[in-house]
């Protein structure tokens, strides 16, 4: 998998179903999401508003700033809709994706281009889906070719190995090879001028 695209929004969003689903009626998603402060289902509708905000920034294409509007799922929302408010937002890029020009350009931190936008995507949804299983007590790892092709697009100068392993380094979620857990971290989603 050289590049992230459409498709792998697609499945980040379906293995996070998967995975969160069968726990969305009987567990505690009041409990801390892995490292976070956000307890699991702040952490699930953050990931909704990331989705929805990429959305944004792909469709308008504004070229410097972040589009102003948010999005507020109901306090009173149980985990099973915040999942499908996840899944709304999921397709919402999706389809901003499939309609986009291959030389489209939009402000993340800078000029970011479609695959940029998908692998920011399939990142928020991974890494925070990883963040909520642990909070719930639930043994789940990323599929290591989504890591993969986030890391190529992300984390270019990442180092090599187990690419589910590196992107939780690199994203201050563990040690690696014998480096310690970062405590800072930042990806490169804007493209080189």
């Amino acid at each position: 998998m050289d590049s992230v695209g459409l498709r792998d929004v697609e499945l980040a969003v379906s293995v996070m179903h998967e995975v969160l689903g069968a726990h969305a009626e009987e567990a505690d998603w009041s409990v801390r999401a892995g490292p976070l402060e956000w307890d699991c289902r702040a952490t699930a509708a953050h990931v909704a508003h990331d989705l929805l905000a990429y959305a944004g920034q792909v469709a308008a294409r504004p070229a410097g700033a972040y589009l102003p509007f948010d999005l507020a799922v109901r306090p009173e929302a149980e985990p099973r809709e915040v999942l499908g408010v996840v899944a709304a937002c999921g397709s919402l890029l999706i389809s901003a994706l499939a309609a986009a020009d291959p030389g489209m350009r939009a402000w993340h931190w800078g000029p970011c281009d479609a695959v940029g936008f998908a692998a920011m995507g399939v990142a928020e949804v991974l890494l925070h889906t990883h963040d909520i299983t642990r909070g719930l007590g639930i043994p789940w790892l990323p599929p290591a070719p989504l890591c993969h092709a986030v890391l190529q697009r992300l984390f270019p100068d990442a180092p090599s190995g187990d690419p589910v392993r590196v992107l939780l380094w690199c994203t201050g979620r563990g040690e690696f090879g014998g480096r310690p857990r970062l405590t800072s971290w930042r990806w490169q989603a804007a493209l080189p001028d």
